[in-house]
Order: structure tokens, then C-alpha cells, then sequence
């Protein structure tokens, strides 16, 4: 088990992938705790002086003029809370559930919050103890807060609504005795602080990076497969041709190609063909992957700094002032999945065009739709329309969802950034894109073993083709083919594709 210490050190995306792999244990640093006591101190004196302060002697959004007595702010908190939790849809999977609840510790160790050190102690508790709330997918706006999925976080706190824990679904107070653990108790401004926060958002962002790392080197593992394999030119990848354009994407996906190739007996047998050119979705692959790559990398940077941002309202400054902004807003993190979307989008749109390539067939090499007996077999004809009305669906998904806004809180929230929405449907188009690229190697596969079955291939690509024989069973011709996509997409999710290759090579 994975043990992770908060603390206020800069932490990237890569630091929560044990999150998503099963249950952690984590503290907090002696930093830390004193931090959240001078936060804390500082909220109480501004309490015990009668200053006005929103969401704690005030009431949220746009009834915030009004105030509220000192009997009252516990309830508040309690009734906040509950009224937040809202959320429908399918549970959040537990590994985003974990890293909700990491992000919401990083913002309160900075010390803004002023929350107690009791609070942050028992999400480090639950954490420990794996008790994971039941958090609805849908719901948030990326504004405010992404207060519903973040009301039902709070709700299981406090021992109320369902948690996952043992591997089951549970009500929360049978979970939490089960665990021997009490439920919190909110004290002012504690509900406000757990339910304000981009940690929804930011946790989805960082999900798709950690996916993505893997579908990026996917989809130039499946175009050097396709150049081999269609008889396209290994040349255009040369390093000396891709230094002459200064993006950084490019000139790592041309290497990548280029060396996936290496030793290919393939390649060499078509040396002097006389081709002029390949087709762009071959030979601009460095341009078209780079172009992700590098929308990929600006992405990060945005995701990364929100993952180290304070993100709460209203903040406790160092001085005692308690001051109002919108650091929950998720903009930053909403633009960032929409970049990643188009990224995504597009190597599933070249992929289906590398596939849909071979459906032409190659004189001499193999026929159409790359079958064993053409006429009496379809071959790979509707493998290849799966894959289109996928990446079809991706680019109907790719459009932005942060230039979509809709007025909430009456009027006071009145523009927000759709960031969840923005991530839910970049995990979609990743999901296809995984099934694209499955479609897009099978398909090379075969028309490897019709062409080239006696010939060797790149050093990266024989191991490609190892994992696709393994799996695929060319030598039965037509056959029922969505096993074998799955099968094919479920070792692109779990990294085994990427891994094998690695085995062999190094890839960026």
C-alpha cells in the first residue's frame, strides 16, 4: 500500500496514479497541522470581533444578505451540506472518489480555509480506512464549487447518505460502525469549505492525463503498425525532416514512429517502389499526433497548477483578513479538458483514416477490406465502420463544453465553465479512441499476416504483433470481431500494449 504525505510540496497529476489502483494510506505533515491551526485561529478571531463573513454568519449565494445568529451556524452548516447533496447519475469510480478527497486536503494544508485540523484528520481517516462516499456523476456546474458531488463527499462525513466500503455499498452509519469511526461534527464554515472547490473537476483532469499518457503512445505504436504494414515510407519520420518545425510534439512522434520501425525487413522491401507520397494520414502522422501531444502538455500545465492551487471561498489570509474571490471556479481546468478533447478526438479521426485505407486494399500486397477470400468474406468492412461512427461520435463530443454557460444561485453564479461535463465526455471520447486505435492494429495485424507473414518486422512492432496474434484469430477469416476489439482495448486501457513495447524500446 501506497503511503502519501500531505503536505504543501508541488504535487503532479503522476502523484495520484496509486489512488486509482486501490487504497492508500496517508498522514499529514507536522507543516501541515500548523497550518490548518493558524488558519483556524485566525477564522475564530474574526468570528469573536462580529465581523460579517459569508457563509459563516451570512446565508450562500444569493441570499447572503442575510444574516444569521450565533445559535444558528452550526445548523447552517448541517443544512448546507444536505441541501447540496443533489447529485444523480452512475457513482463516481473509487479512484476519482480518492483523489476528490487528496485535492480537498492539498487546498486545506496551505492554511486558507480555516477549518479545523479535526476536519482535514478525519478525510484522512476515511481515506485510511477506504470508507468512500457514493458520489453522483452529474450534477455540477464547475462553478461555486462543484458543490453536489462535493455535498454528497460532505454528506458521508458527517455519517449520512452511502459510502463504498469492503467492496460493498452501504449506508454510511453502518459503514462508519463497521469501521469504528464517528461521524464529523461541521463547525461554521466547514460545510461551505468541503462543499467549495474545483476537486471534482481537477480530479477528472487528472484521469484523463493519466489515461492519456497511455493513449498517446498507443496511437503512434498503431500508425507505425499501419505504415509497416501498408507499405508506406518509414523515411518522412527522419529526425533531420522534424527538426525543421519547432513543436516538440511533432519531433517526439516522428522518433517514436521512426524507431518502433527500426530493423523492419518490411519496410526495406519496398525500398525502391517508385511512391511519391503516402497519404497525410500517414506521412503527417509526427504533425497531426504532435499537434495532441502538444495540446496534451499545455493541458497539464493548467491541471497540474490547479492540483497545487488554494481553491476555497471565502479565504483566510495570513494577516487574519477574510477575503471573497472565486477560486472554485474551474475555468482553467474546463479549457484544459476541452483541449484534451479536440487532442483526443483527432488521433481517433487519423486513426480511422489510416484504417479505413486498408479497406482500399494494396495491389499485389492484399485484397480489399483485407480478406483471406474476397467476395465470400467482408473482412474487416465493419470493423472499420465501428471505428468511424466512433470517431464520429468524438467529434460531436469534442465540442467545447466551457463556452457553454447557464446563469445559477439567481443570478449570483452568473457564469460557469461546465468543467465535470467537460471531463465526463473527454473519458468518452478517450473510451472510444481506445476502441479506435483496437480496430486500427487489428486490422494492420492482418493484412500483416496475408502480406508480410515470412518477413521480419520493426523491433517495436514485432511485439505488437505477438499481443495481436495472441488475441486475434486471423486464420479463420471472417469471424465475430468485437471480442477481439475489446480485448484489444482492454490492454490499451490497462498499459500492456504500451508496456510490452517498452520492453523493447524506449518510447516518448
Amino acid at each position: 500500500m501506497v503511503n502519501l504525505r500531505i503536505s504543501t510540496r508541488s504535487y503532479s497529476y503522476r502523484d495520484f496514479a496509486p489512488l486509482f489502483e486501490g487504497p492508500v494510506r496517508a498522514s499529514l505533515t507536522k507543516d501541515s497541522l500548523k497550518n490548518l491551526k493558524r488558519s483556524h485561529h485566525c477564522l475564530l478571531a474574526q468570528i469573536d470581533a462580529g465581523k460579517t463573513i459569508y457563509g459563516v454568519n451570512t446565508g450562500f449565494g444569493n441570499l447572503s444578505q442575510i444574516k444569521i445568529d450565533p445559535k444558528d451556524q452550526k445548523v447552517l452548516q448541517l443544512n448546507l451540506v444536505r441541501s447540496h447533496a443533489s447529485g444523480v447519475g452512475e457513482p463516481f469510480e473509487l479512484g476519482l472518489v480518492r483523489s476528490i478527497f487528496v485535492l480537498k486536503l492539498l487546498t486545506y494544508v496551505k492554511g486558507y480555509s480555516g477549518i479545523r485540523p479535526a476536519l482535514a484528520e478525519k478525510i484522512v481517516q476515511f481515506l485510511n480506512k477506504d470508507i468512500l462516499p457514493v458520489i453522483p456523476e452529474k450534477g455540477s456546474v464547475g462553478a461555486s464549487g462543484d458543490l453536489a458531488p462535493l455535498g454528497h463527499m460532505a454528506l458521508a462525513l458527517i455519517g449520512e447518505g452511502h459510502v463504498f466500503f469492503q467492496g460493498k455499498k452501504m449506508v454510511t452509519k453502518t459503514a462508519l460502525s463497521k469501521a469504528g469511526v464517528k461521524p464529523l461534527v461541521l463547525h461554521p464554515k466547514e460545510g461551505l469549505s468541503l462543499v467549495n472547490g474545483t476537486q471534482v473537476s481537477t480530479a477528472l483532469g487528472i484521469k484523463t492525463l493519466l489515461d492519456g499518457d497511455i493513449l498517446l503512445k498507443t496511437a503512434d505504436i498503431a500508425g507505425a503498425l499501419s505504415v509497416e504494414n501498408s507499405f508506406a515510407s518509414r523515411k518522412v519520420f527522419q529526425k533531420e525532416i522534424h527538426a525543421l518545425k519547432g513543436h516538440p510534439g511533432q519531433q517526439s512522434a516522428a522518433r517514436n514512429v521512426y524507431q518502433l520501425l527500426d530493423g523492419s525487413k518490411i519496410v526495406q522491401s519496398h525500398t525502391n517502389c517508385g511512391k511519391v507520397q503516402d497519404p497525410y494520414s500517414f506521412r503527417c502522422i509526427p504533425h497531426i499526433h504532435g499537434a495532441s501531444r502538444d495540446g496534451n502538455a499545455s493541458a497539464k500545465d493548467m491541471i497540474n497548477n490547479e492540483i497545487n492551487s488554494v481553491s476555497d471561498n471565502p479565504l483566510i489570509m495570513e494577516n487574519g483578513d477574510v477575503v471573497s474571490s472565486g477560486h472554485f471556479h474551474a475555468e482553467h481546468v474546463a479549457q484544459a479538458m476541452d483541449f484534451l478533447a479536440i487532442s483526443f478526438s483527432e488521433l481517433g479521426a487519423v486513426s480511422e483514416r489510416r484504417t479505413y485505407f486498408f479497406m482500399k486494399g494494396v495491389e499485389g500486397k492484399f485484397p480489399p477490406f483485407v480478406t483471406k477470400t474476397p467476395g465470400v468474406e467482408s473482412g474487416y468492412m465493419i470493423a472499420h465502420v465501428t471505428a468511424s461512427a466512433l470517431a464520429s461520435e468524438n467529434k460531436t463530443l469534442a465540442y467545447p463544453a466551457s463556452v457553454d454557460s447557464l446563469p445559477t444561485s439567481g443570478g449570483q453564479e452568473d457564469h460557469v465553465c461546465m468543467a465535470p461535463w467537460a471531463g465526463k465526455k473527454l473519458l468518452q471520447i478517450q473510451h472510444n479512441l481506445r476502441h479506435i486505435l483496437a480496430v486500427e492494429l487489428i486490422v494492420a495485424g492482418a493484412a500483416n499476416q496475408i502480406a508480410s507473414p515470412n518477413l521480419q518486422p520493426g523491433k517495436g512492432t514485432e511485439a505488437v504483433l505477438k499481443i495481436l496474434t495472441s488475441v486475434c484469430k486471423y486464420q479463420k477469416g471472417d469471424r465475430v470481431l468485437s471480442g477481439e476489439i475489446e480485448s484489444i482495448a482492454e490492454k490499451i486501457q490497462s498499459g500492456e500494449l504500451v508496456n510490452t513495447v517498452m520492453n523493447q524500446l524506449s518510447l516518448e
